[in-house]
């Protein structure tokens, strides 16, 4: 089941799902907040190093995601339910305005509030790819496994880490324009195409492995 070479619809349906997933809309304050105490310069470099770890990160579930899932044995179909669950949760914490609570526990909030670099741990991992991001690019990259297909994907990955960065590089302007309520207004309307996109993975592995229930 694979599409055209470069069927854009599905790229954008991928890039919209991550953009819906991560919400860094929502994560500009958590960015603002972390960084207050840096200068410019040392910002935009951990605005970097987070966003490459995110663009690494995916990167790698999206080529070897699939190869380790059929190491420990659990079909795609059973991880397509276990994502979409998980994608599910995640988006009703966004609905409910409790953002982050399910990526970062109080214990690793408390070890990475000494340390010097936050780039990496916690913004990449696992505020922005976090288990959900992660479990819907193998999802994706199980569906469409073709070369161009993973090509389409990779360059999906490389456009969305550039619009993150470019977010957070205007994080202070965008917090005084769109102010508190304006950041949680966007955090609810990404939970609710999340939460589609969460639906849609569980449908399709329920119809693929129990094809009974739909004939």
């Amino acid at each position: 089941m694979n599409p055209a070479l470069f069927d854009l619809s599905v790229y954008i349906k991928f890039f919209v799902g991550l953009f819906a997933l991560v919400n860094p809309f929502g994560i500009i304050p958590v960015f603002i907040s972390m960084t207050s105490s840096q200068v410019p310069a040392a910002r935009n470099k951990t605005n970097l190093t987070a966003n490459l770890s995110v663009a690494i990160i995916l990167w790698t579930s999206l080529f070897l995601g699939d190869l380790i899932l059929k190491f420990f044995g659990i079909s795609i179909d059973s991880f397509r339910i276990a994502g979409g669950i998980l994608v599910v949760t995640i988006a009703m914490s966004m609905i409910s305005g409790k953002l982050g609570e399910d990526k970062q526990n109080k214990q690793e909030k408390s070890e990475t509030a000494i340390r010097e670099s936050i780039g990496v741990v916690p913004l990449a991992l696992p505020l922005m790819a976090g288990p959900g991001a992660i479990s819907s690019t193998i999802v994706w990259s199980s569906r469409y496994h073709s070369w161009q297909n993973l090509l389409g994907f990779s360059l999906a990955i490389a456009l969305f880490a550039f619009c993150c960065w470019l977010l957070f590089r205007a994080a202070p302007l965008m917090v005084r324009a769109l102010g508190q309520t304006g950041i949680n207004v966007i955090t609810r309307i990404m939970g609710l195409l999340l939460m589609a996109l969460g639906i849609e993975f569980v449908v399709t592995g329920i119809k693929a492995l129990f094809p009974g229930l739909v004939n």
